[in-house]
C-alpha cells in the first residue's frame, strides 16, 4: 500500500478546517487537486475517510480512528526533520574526543571551553586515556577524534592532521642548581634521573639529541602528575612541552627552556575516516584546525624568546 506524506497533510487539513476549499488554500493547492489527494488516499486504504456533503465535511467511522495514526506519522516526520536541522545549525550534536597526558589536563580543557563558548548546543564527550587506546577508540568506533604524538603510527582507518610542534621544556625543582640559569642543556640533564611519562620517549625525542648527551637514567612512570609529584620529594628532572607550563609551575617547580639542541613535540590530531562526518564532528575538527594556527603563532614565539634566552 503505497501511502504519501502529501496524502495524510490533505486528510489532516481537511479534517482541521472542515472544509476542502480552505485545506487547499492553506496546502497552496486547487480544490481538485485537494480532492484528487483525498480520493487517491481513500483508494489506497480501500474506505471512505472523509463523510462529506453541500455543507460539511467531517471524518467517517473509520476515518476518526485513522487521524490519530496519521496526524503521529507527521509529527514525527516533523520530529525527525527538525532534529537534522539542529544538527546542521550546530544546535545539537555530539562530538566525542580523547586525548593522553599532557594534552588532557593542559590543551583539551582550553580547547573544549573555547569550541563550546561559539556553539554550545555541542556536547563535547571528553576521555583521558593513554594513547594506545586513543587509537583504538578511533578504530572501533568510540571516539570521533583524537590527540597525541605526531609520530604514532596509525592505520588507514584514521586520519592524521598535523598541528604544530610544541619546544620541550624542562621542569626542575627550585632546590636544584640547574633552576638558576636562563636555560638548560640536555648535557646538563645528562647526570641526573630523568623521570619520563612520554611513550616511544627514545623515537620521538632522544632520536633528536646526540647519544653522548643521553639520559644516563630514566624512571619510568605513567602519567605527567605523576612524574611531577616524584620530582616535588627527589631530584631528577621531568621534560615537557611548553603548554604544560601551568602544570608546572602547579607543582611549585621550575619550568626551563631546554637547548643544544632544541627539541619540540609534534602534536597531531586524528580523525576516524569515514564517508562523511557528522556536522558537529566537522565543526570541531575545523575549529581545531583554525585554532592550531594562532598556537604555532604563539608557540614559535615562546621559541624564539627561548633561543634568545639562550
Amino acid at each position: 500500500m503505497h501511502v504519501t506524506l502529501r496524502q495524510l497533510r490533505a486528510f489532516v487539513e481537511v479534517i482541521e478546517t472542515a472544509s476542502f476549499s480552505e485545506a487547499a488554500k492553506s496546502m497552496h493547492l486547487s480544490q481538485a487537486a485537494l480532492s484528487g489527494l483525498i480520493r487517491e488516499l481513500e483508494n489506497r486504504v480501500g474506505m471512505r475517510l472523509l463523510d462529506r456533503n453541500t455543507r460539511s465535511v467531517s471524518p467517517s467511522a473509520v476515518g476518526e480512528v485513522f487521524e490519530p495514526m496519521a496526524r503521529r506519522v507527521l509529527s514525527d516526520l516533523d520530529e525527525a526533520l527538525e532534529s537534522l536541522g539542529n544538527l546542521k545549525e550546530l544546535r545539537r550534536g555530539l562530538v566525542r574526543v580523547a586525548a593522553p597526558e599532557p594534552l588532557s589536563c593542559t590543551l583539551m580543557p582550553e580547547l573544549m571551553a573555547m569550541y563550546n563558548s561559539s556553539h554550545p548546543g555541542v556536547e563535547v564527550r571528553f576521555d583521558d586515556v593513554p594513547i594506545d587506546q586513543v587509537l583504538a577508540g578511533l578504530q572501533d568506533g568510540a571516539s570521533d577524534i583524537g590527540f597525541g604524538p605526531a609520530k604514532v603510527v596509525v592505520d588507514d582507518s584514521v586520519d592524521v592532521h598535523p598541528l604544530w610542534a610544541d619546544p620541550l621544556r624542562v621542569a626542575l625543582r627550585a632546590d636544584d642548581p640547574l633552576s638558576k640559569g636562563a636555560f638548560v642543556t640536555w648535557k646538563d640533564l645528562r647526570e641526573r634521573p630523568l623521570i619520563n611519562y612520554m611513550p616511544n620517549f627514545a623515537l620521538n625525542v632522544l632520536s633528536n639529541v646526540p647519544p653522548r648527551h643521553h639520559p644516563l637514567q630514566l624512571v619510568p612512570v605513567h602519567r605527567v602528575n605523576t612524574a611531577l609529584s616524584l620530582l616535588k620529594v627527589r631530584q631528577g628532572a621531568v621534560i615537557c612541552p611548553s603548554m604544560a607550563e601551568p602544570l608546572v609551575h602547579g607543582f611549585g617547580l621550575k619550568f626551563l627552556p631546554l637547548a643544544q639542541p632544541e627539541v619540540s613535540w609534534k602534536i597531531a590530531m586524528f580523525v576516524r575516516r569515514r564517508a562523511s562526518l557528522s556536522p558537529a564532528v566537522e565543526s570541531f575538527l575545523h575549529f581545531t584546525l583554525n585554532l592550531a594556527s594562532t598556537w604555532e603563532a604563539i608557540s614559535r614565539e615562546a621559541g624564539r624568546d627561548a633561543a634568545t634566552a639562550v
